[in-house]
């Protein structure tokens, strides 16, 4: 069911984006219609992560995913709200706690789940920050190349707008890797106080 719900919620954003980029198109907004078609490539992630691989992410986590890009995307780059000043920030914020949500369901699907009250909350508080923060250096890496090779202006307020995107996004990631270590600190300490109940 919720493999069903993730293949429709996918490929309603990919044909809303598919519209919009007919209709800004033929309206001659090239920039709105190239947000578009990022829009339908970014859509179309959960639907192929489903198709084509094992990997099974909570339908919230999806959600929250396409939630992100209707307000980064459509209202954020298409509407104008980046024009807010505050919605670029409050964006990086969220997508930080997106990211760290993701790398916690990542680490849940690799590691076996009688090692999980083995391991240390410091490894899970390090790898959901670590996740949060390295997916906002590798958003910041393709804003500065994009900027460089095809004249673009995402980095807007240069190192002042990299360095509040990526404060933001650790500061989202931090908020759900002190909640993730200190579920594995109560995890392990059921586990030594209940051993039958595990």
């Amino acid at each position: 069911m919720n493999r069903k719900l993730v293949l429709i919620l996918s490929l309603l954003y990919v044909a809303f984006m598919a519209f919009l980029f007919f209709h800004y198109r033929s309206d001659g907004e090239s920039f709105k219609s190239t947000v578009a078609i990022g829009g339908m490539v970014c859509g179309a992630v959960p639907l192929l992560i489903s198709l084509f691989t094992r990997l099974q992410f909570n339908l919230p986590i999806v959600i929250s995913y396409l939630l992100f890009l209707v307000g980064s995307q459509y209202f954020g780059s298409i509407l104008g709200w980046y024009g807010l000043g505050w919605w670029d920030t409050f964006m990086h914020f969220l997508s930080g706690a997106i990211l760290a949500f993701s790398g916690i369901a990542l680490y849940e699907r690799l590691v076996h789940r009688e090692a999980e009250v083995e391991i240390s909350p410091w490894i899970i508080f390090l790898f959901t920050l670590s996740f949060a923060a390295f997916g906002g250096v590798l958003w910041e890496i393709y804003e500065f190349s994009s900027d460089q090779f095809f004249n673009t202006t995402l980095q807007g307020g240069g190192n002042d707008d990299t360095m509040i995107d990526l404060i933001s996004d650790t500061g989202g990631g931090l908020i759900i890797a002190v909640l993730a270590g200190l579920r594995t600190k109560i995890k392990i300490k059921k586990k030594h106080e209940y051993p039958q109940l595990t």
